[in-house]
């Protein structure tokens, strides 16, 4: 097993984690892997992007989460399933065997995708769950996507569950939980850039 290290970020909807990916990897000069990952995954799988990003960390979800209010449709839903299910494990399982090629070729910095859960077995990787307070985390999507906070306080509820489900669907970890990640951040408590500066130390170490 190679040395180098990799970087793997979960985060709260909101709170700036692609952000400091980014950023981190600027300052580090690694490769970022994010939704670039849905890309990849689409090319080796033969099909659609857009197909592939229904059942990627949030999309399948979102269309499950559309059948639970919709109890008029529930049949409909019980017959899809099962498709969709096989649909998002074939995805599923080839963004994590990308995830395991890109972490063997050399360092990077991965955010989502279950990549901490991927590479569990990588001693060198470093797992870490990026937080903030709720209040500053609608503030901060009500300015990114131009919505009233109360739209975006719904966005960061349904984004969260989409994540949360899809992480412990296929980890069987507690998403965000002490348990599941090495470190944990707060960036209303720290501020980004110190975030990325502990990063960068731990990285460097």
């Amino acid at each position: 097993m190679s040395g180098h290290k990799i970087i793997t970020i979960g985060r709260q909807f909101g709170s700036g984690g692609r952000e400091i990916g980014q950023k981190l990897a600027e300052r580090l000069e690694l490769p970022l892997y994010d939704r670039r990952l849905v890309t990849m995954a689409a090319e080796a799988l033969g099909v659609r992007e857009e197909d592939a990003e229904r059942v990627d960390e949030s999309s399948l979800n979102s269309f499950v989460s559309n059948y639970t209010v919709s109890p008029g449709m529930y049949m409909e839903f019980i017959s899809a399933t099962p498709y969709i299910q096989s649909f998002d494990d074939e995805v599923y399982r080839k963004e994590a065997e990308i995830i395991r090629n890109l972490a063997e070729k050399g360092p990077c910095i991965i955010v989502g995708r279950c990549a901490d859960y991927v590479l569990k077995d990588r001693a060198e990787c470093i797992n870490v769950f990026i937080c903030a307070d709720k209040a500053d985390r609608i503030k901060r999507i009500a300015r990114l996507y131009g919505l009233t906070e109360r739209k975006a306080a719904e966005r960061i509820r349904r984004t969260d569950w989409e994540r949360r489900y899809y992480y412990e669907l296929h980890t069987g970890q507690d998403w965000g939980a002490v348990s599941s990640h090495q470190m944990l951040f707060n960036v209303s408590l720290l501020g980004m850039d110190k975030v990325i500066d502990y990063l960068e130390a731990v990285y460097k170490c």
